[in-house]
């Protein structure tokens, strides 16, 4: 199919028009649509080699019928969201830090997304009692020292309305860093303006963490926004989600790794799949995953290494599930496996 126009897509309608499916796989994916919401800007079109189900940038953001389908243990609030729902927009999971997430819109709809039965809807965003409310909630939190905020994806907001939550929060004694997890540099490099960039000069640490699962997201404008965000003296991490037939090989991983450190951005998380509902065509078994990992310890340095972790449902947090190297005790002595996958007797 030949290359879309560049104007944002929102409907499977706005799919078939721009050639990425035919009008008879748009009418049936109406269904799919009724779910969750279909959007891709049009640095997400450049960003495709083609416009086919293998295509790794296509399969993120162009929805499919396998998202009918909910296997058994799928579930509409795959990690424990609402039991720590404090009030509307706080998500007060761990003692020393906490979400804000002043809206559920995003620039891009991932169709692995985790949140999917609450984003794309408008009246999730917070009216300024709502954000009112979860200001004060903070403020009463003593013991939170960091803040992230999400959603939805935060930079869908005007730069007013980003600069106004920045104040108040910076204004928290307690409050020492802010944290905004990312899609938009990665969908709409554009965004990263000199004026935004200014909003982040706060006495709270600012961080950027970016969510990026492919070296192709890693456009020249792309690359130029993370340098403008770099220059600024905003520390830049990385969220990966594992996911089959887009990044399940070692080989694509540690080409989008070693991209992201060279752009000064630091792989942070790879993230096992959660188990959302109309997800399951995307998962890779942990078996997999940890296989994954150690072939990227043996090919990549620390600097590029993610931790492999899973969010437990049920909202019992997030926790490493990396292969392990070490296995015996202190007493009968360790057996070491090297990133060759050789055993080394070890004792202390």
């Amino acid at each position: 199919m030949s290359k879309a126009k560049s104007s944002t897509i929102v409907s499977v309608q706005g799919l078939a028009a721009a050639g990425l499916v035919s009008s008879t796989e748009a009418a049936a994916l109406v269904a799919v649509e009724k779910n969750f919401s279909t959007r891709l800007t049009p640095e997400v079109l450049g960003q495709m080699d083609s416009y086919a189900p293998q295509d790794p940038i296509f399969r993120q953001y162009v929805p499919a019928m396998e998202e009918l389908a909910f296997a058994a243990d799928e579930i509409s609030d795959p990690i424990g969201d609402m039991p720590h729902q404090k009030c509307k927009g706080i998500v007060h999971r761990y003692p020393d830090r906490l979400l804000l997430m002043p809206t559920h819109t995003c620039q891009v709809y991932c169709r692995f997304c985790f949140r999917r039965a609450r984003v794309g809807q408008a009246e999730e965003t917070l009216n300024r009692a709502e954000l009112d409310a979860a200001i004060a909630y903070i403020a009463s939190q003593p013991q939170v020292r960091e803040v992230i905020l999400s959603g939805g994806d935060p930079l869908v907001l005007s730069d007013r309305r980003i600069g106004d939550i920045l104040r108040r929060l910076a204004a928290i004694a307690h409050i020492d860093v802010i944290r905004f997890h990312t899609r938009v540099p990665l969908v709409e490099p554009a965004r990263i303006t000199a004026d935004f960039l200014k909003l982040l000069r706060l006495r709270s640490a600012v961080y950027i963490v970016l969510h990026v699962n492919h070296v192709r997201e890693l456009t020249k404008p792309v690359r130029a926004s993370l340098a403008r965000m770099a220059r600024a003296g905003i520390p830049l991490l990385s969220q990966t989600v594992l996911l089959k037939g887009v990044n399940d090989d070692a080989t694509i991983l540690e080409e989008l790794f070693r991209c992201l450190v060279a752009n000064r951005v630091k792989p942070y998380y790879l993230h096992h799949l959660d188990k959302a509902q109309g997800t399951s065509h995307f998962r890779v078994p942990i078996e997999e995953g940890q296989r994954i990992m150690r072939i990227l310890r043996g090919r990549l340095s620390g600097l590029a290494q993610p931790t492999y972790v899973l969010d437990i449902p049920g909202g019992h947090g997030k926790v490493p599930i990396g292969p392990a190297y070490a296995s015996g005790s202190a007493v009968d002595g360790y057996d070491i496996v090297d990133p060759q996958d050789q055993s080394h007797p070890y004792h202390d």
